[in-house]
């Protein structure tokens, strides 16, 4: 449908042109003309079906400003430079300022929206400090928790395609899916008791685009807000487009205490390590402490000594001796 559409653009402009043309004797020139003028119609509808309608508005917004700067600079010059050369001065002066305007409008309006331009229309400013709440996070539910604490303040954006998420989850057959999605859905309900909070459902969805990932990056794009997420993969791809990500993952573990080789702690083996007689234990916080010979010690309190601590992209993960083996191998190598 949309070839036939273009083929009778083409056979209208062409017919156009050989009509208007023969008026002035050059029936073969006005089709040639119009032919021409047929297939540039073509190639403007077919660019404007890649340009963004933020990047259309913000241009021609660019160029109206641009051409009104030129109108009240020309006032002034209109009046200094001769007549003759009025018409060349005024032609640089719209030109330039219109085209900069254009250039510039373009390259700012591609994020710009009809639902932003309305804001903006009803005075309201844009607003700092927003943060944009993921499906992990969330499910995960210490987010609320730490604004609990007040911690982190600001206003929270929960996009409807999460919520549409949520729902999709907690209306799951499989019961964990089910328990994980209806633990999201109490959570943004005891984050909209907060009084502290500003949590808002905000409607923008991008039909074009699939993935909820991806529509999360776009929408912090198009808000100039952060994403609140425990997703690694989102946090990377958010990172590469020049989306500012708050990791949870991360935060947990900046937090956690820091421990130096030498120190002492007590703790209680729960089972075998990878390695040969290694016993496994582990902190309140979830880190994980691998603990030397300890495999026959499993579940017993064991006082233990740092030897080393590892950071990876997991976690934190501390070796440990026991105490006694520790002070033997001390005092083996004070002789």
């Amino acid at each position: 449908m949309l070839a036939v559409f273009r083929l009778a653009i083409i056979i209208i402009f062409s017919a156009a042109g050989f009509f208007l043309g023969g008026g002035f004797g050059h029936p073969v020139a006005g089709l040639i003309l119009g032919f021409v003028f047929g297939g540039g119609a073509l190639l403007i509808e077919f660019s404007a079906r890649r340009i963004s309608l933020g990047t259309i508005i913000g241009g021609l917004i660019g160029l109206a400003i641009g051409l009104l700067f030129a109108s009240l600079l020309f006032l002034p010059v209109k009046g200094i430079v001769p007549a003759g050369m009025r018409g060349v001065y005024e032609f640089v002066i719209y030109g330039v300022l219109g085209w900069g305007g254009l250039v510039i409008g373009i390259g700012k309006g591609h994020n710009l929206t009809v639902p932003g331009l309305f804001r903006i229309f009803r005075g309201e400013m844009e607003e700092q400090n927003l943060k944009i709440l993921d499906t992990s996070v969330i499910i995960d539910g210490r987010i609320a928790d730490i604004c609990e604490s007040g911690f982190i303040e600001g206003s929270f954006i929960i996009p409807q395609f999460i919520l549409q998420e949520l729902q999709h989850i907690a209306d799951s057959p499989d019961p964990l899916k089910r328990g994980r999605g209806r633990r999201g859905l109490d959570i943004l309900h005891r984050m909209q008791k907060m009084t502290n909070l500003d949590i808002r459902i905000v409607e923008e969805d991008f039909p074009k685009i699939k993935e909820v990932d991806s529509k999360l990056v776009a929408l912090g794009k198009m808000m100039g807000a952060k994403i609140v997420t425990n997703d690694f993969n989102l946090n990377k791809v958010a990172e590469l487009q020049g989306v500012s990500v708050l990791n949870i993952n991360e935060l947990a573990n900046v937090l956690k205490p820091v421990v130096l080789p030498g120190e002492y702690m007590k703790v209680f083996i729960i089972k075998e390590g990878k390695e040969a007689n290694q016993g496994v234990a582990y902190l309140d916080d979830g880190t994980m402490v691998v603990v030397d010979n300890g495999r026959k010690l499993i579940g017993k309190h064991v006082d233990v000594t740092v030897t080393s601590v590892l950071q990876t992209t997991a976690g934190r993960m501390i070796f440990t001796k026991t105490k006694e083996d520790y002070e033997r191998e001390e005092l083996r190598a004070a002789k």
